[in-house]
């Protein structure tokens, strides 16, 4: 080995941030590794590209007996067109944490993944679980990263949630945080939703939500807050029994994060269908 080849990688063969103990976030040992890497590091682009990628549309998660809840559509768009009709934008965090992605979904996607290996790098080093106001701060951090994107139209705004391991006795083990594409980090009581269709789910999740909600009552009140967003936002999907897509939902509760099955999803779905259907048609019979 050459001179110049060992002072770049050391006498092991490996560079020296891997070998140099920079705590126990991923983050920090990639920016110093290879900084290229992190969504935020990367060249910007000189125009507003918020019109040229796929973007997430509406995430919304509520709290119920047991832990939380949270689902997301299917619909990804890009301008005015509908870029992908199966996307999924939730996704366990940890054993007992959730995200939901809405903005840019290729930033947002990765994100999630490189969020991921963060916890994942933290138990592996520390040797315990991050406390759940912990993970939240982390991933503030990365949103705060990639601010630059964000205002040339590539913003990435998650919602996350899990359950507290450390809740006081009597408290709801369920928490709820959402963001702002400047990193701020704010604790939603109860439920919460974001992205294009946020306005309209938030006004479902008002009439529907009750503290004390069991989990298949907490089920339908986020499948159907989903379908009233998708009634008034074009950019979000709304359950689709011809291609069998369904919001995705995962339940996190003491025993962990847990993906809804299509069937079960697909069963509270169509109830919600087959009532407001009947409901229009009575609508329509007392019109005549």
């Amino acid at each position: 080995m050459d001179g110049l080849t060992q002072s770049h990688t050391g006498r092991s063969g490996f560079p020296p941030a891997y070998l140099d103990r920079v705590g126990s976030s991923f983050t920090d040992f990639l920016a110093q590794a290879a900084p290229d890497l992190l969504p935020g590091k990367r060249p910007l682009p000189t125009v507003n590209a918020g019109d040229l990628t796929p973007h997430g549309t509406t995430i919304v998660a509520v709290t119920y007996a047991d832990g939380v809840l949270m689902g997301g559509d299917r619909r990804a768009t890009m301008g005015n067109l509908i870029s992908s009709r199966d996307i999924e934008k939730v996704y366990p965090a940890d054993t007992w944490s959730v995200i939901g992605i809405a903005g840019a979904a290729g930033i947002a996607i990765e994100m999630v993944k490189l969020y991921q290996v963060e916890l994942e790098h933290y138990e592996k080093i520390e040797g315990l679980t991050l406390s759940l106001d912990g993970k939240a701060n982390r991933l503030a951090q990365m949103i705060r990263g990639n601010l630059g994107a964000a205002l040339q139209g590539l913003a990435v705004v998650p919602l996350f949630a899990g359950y507290d391991l450390d809740a006081a006795e009597g408290a709801s083990p369920g928490r709820i945080f959402s963001y702002d594409v400047t990193g701020g980090n704010y604790e939603e009581r109860g439920y919460a939703a974001v992205g294009s269709g946020s306005l309209f789910a938030k006004n479902s999740l008002k009439k529907t939500w009750r503290s004390g909600l069991d989990g298949g009552a907490a089920t339908r009140t986020v499948v159907e807050a989903l379908y009233d967003a998708a009634d008034d936002d074009s950019a979000t999907g709304g359950p689709d029994p011809v291609r069998r897509l369904y919001p995705i939902v995962y339940r996190v509760d003491a025993e962990g994060a847990v993906r809804l099955t299509d069937a079960e999803v697909a069963e509270v779905a169509d109830t919600i269908i087959t009532e407001r259907a009947a409901a229009d048609r009575e609508n329509v019979d007392r019109g005549a």
